[in-house]
């Protein structure tokens, strides 16, 4: 019998490396014993120790390392010895990730999906509470895994909150992020993470206000959400409330169809609230500066949605988007496009006006990636709420915002882009391009490209 000691529950690496040369080895799965740490103590006091692996490669099928991966976060003890098997299995039959009939490969692909549930539940119902320490403001969550699913984790929050100082407590790991450097420690209580925080009441109103009566199905919204979740999200304090009122609102906004329309109905409420949440953002520390947020403007209903990059002084003075020189530019092009400018929403990738002060005066500076990141939640959010049949990336900034990498607006433009969540999109050139232009034959004709660009997505749409 062979003793394999793994570093940690979800070292897919160093399995990876031993079960490599155990197979080269031709070393029975069933010979082998697989332990994390000192789990077993002295268990296997006098058994054979691990002998330096056999040198070589041998190939597999990419099905089976995307498996593995996955199933070595489950908890199931048997999960190494499992995917040991099945890798054996597969040097005799290369085809065998394709029978889905079969017992081993059924059991580890359920493994598999379990644990990428597990993963998009944790994305999805993580809620960062604000706390103060020695270095400012902190955002502090507690989530409660089912798997070993943590460290797989880790990435997608880094990128989503770059800017921000953060820290997931969980039973058995926590990962602290400060801006810079990702660190874990020990596991923690559910008693070491805040209770709440003030933008709590904010977040409650919004979910109040999206939530839809004619819509409710308990049975489906506890399978998404199911309950062990509720106690760290602040929103699930009124589900109850919301489901035993359900009848009645459903029947109110029956009654008041009949009567009148509201355009947007409860998404205005929900736009509201959203909006009056962002005006205390602290996402990244460009607001330490800036004279106000500046958040999006529009009919909450409206087919074209414009993203453009951030707001430049004067919108950070007005508090609105699009009032400045470029604005005032963009608005004579829809005009000349025939685009109705009243019935579009425009809004930044960015919500606070970054610049360098040259003497009195506040010179626009481009944002970063890390700020433009921190930002996208407010982006998803307001594309969420509105729905644009056709989105409208005004420059660069826009575009790596709204699609999550560079994009280069000479090869992207002149045709309808798909976003990640599935939505249509155009790519063209910020109007402030074009006021940089010395040239006025060649003002002229950028000028013309972007009211054709302008004309182009909205038919498209």
């Amino acid at each position: 019998m062979r003793v394999v000691t793994l570093e940690t529950e979800d070292d897919f690496d160093g399995w990876r490396d031993v079960v490599r040369g155990l197979v080269l080895d031709h070393v029975p799965p069933d010979q082998v014993v697989w332990q994390v740490g000192d789990e077993h103590g002295e268990l296997f006091t006098g058994q054979v120790p691990l002998a330096p692996p056999s040198t070589g490669a041998f190939s597999v099928p990419r099905p089976f390392i995307d498996l593995a991966r996955n199933a070595i976060l489950h908890t199931d003890r048997e999960r190494f010895a499992l995917l040991h098997t099945l890798l054996v299995r597969l040097r005799d039959q290369p085809k065998l990730m394709e029978d889905q009939a079969d017992p081993l490969v059924r059991k580890l692909e359920g493994f598999a999906k379990a644990v990428r549930r597990d993963i998009h539940k944790m994305r999805a119902f993580v809620r960062f509470r604000e706390v103060q320490d020695d270095g400012g403001t902190r955002y502090v969550a507690w989530f409660e895994p089912e798997f070993h699913i943590v460290r797989a984790n880790a990435a997608f929050f880094v990128n989503r909150f770059a800017t921000m100082r953060w820290s997931i407590l969980t039973p058995a790991l926590t990962i602290h992020w400060d801006g810079k450097r990702l660190t874990e420690g020990l596991g923690a209580s559910k008693a070491d993470a805040p209770d709440g925080d003030p933008v709590e009441a904010v977040w409650k109103t919004y979910y109040a206000s999206i939530f839809n009566p004619a819509r409710v199905k308990v049975g489906a919204m506890l399978k998404e959400m199911p309950r062990k979740y509720w106690k760290n999200m602040p929103e699930t304090a009124l589900v109850p409330a919301l489901i035993a009122s359900a009848q009645a609102r459903e029947s109110e906004m029956v009654a008041t169809a009949k009567t009148k329309i509201v355009p947007g109905g409860n998404i205005q409420a929900a736009w509201e609230a959203l909006r009056e949440e962002a005006m205390n953002c602290t996402r990244c520390h460009l607001y330490k500066h800036a004279t106000q947020t500046v958040f999006g403007e529009g009919p909450v209903d409206a087919d074209l949605m414009f993203v453009g990059e951030q707001p430049g002084d004067q919108e950070d003075l007005a508090g609105h988007p699009f009032v400045g020189p470029a604005g005032q530019m963009f608005d004579r092009a829809m005009a000349d496009a025939g685009v109705d400018r009243a019935r579009a929403y425009v809004t930044n990738a960015v919500k606070h006006f970054k610049y360098e002060l040259r003497g009195k005066r506040r010179i626009h500076s481009k944002p970063d990636a890390g700020e433009i990141t921190a930002c996208r939640w407010w982006i998803d959010q307001e594309l969420a709420l509105v729905k644009p049949k056709m989105t409208v990336a005004l420059g660069a900034t826009a575009a790596r915002s709204l699609f999550g990498k560079a994009m280069t607006i000479g090869r992207e433009r002149g045709r309808v882009l798909e976003l990640p969540d599935g939505g249509a999109a155009w790519i063209t050139v910020h109007p402030s391009y074009l006021l940089r232009l010395p040239d006025e034959d060649a003002k002229r004709e950028e000028y013309a490209k972007f009211v054709a660009d302008l004309k182009a997505a909205a038919a498209a749409m």
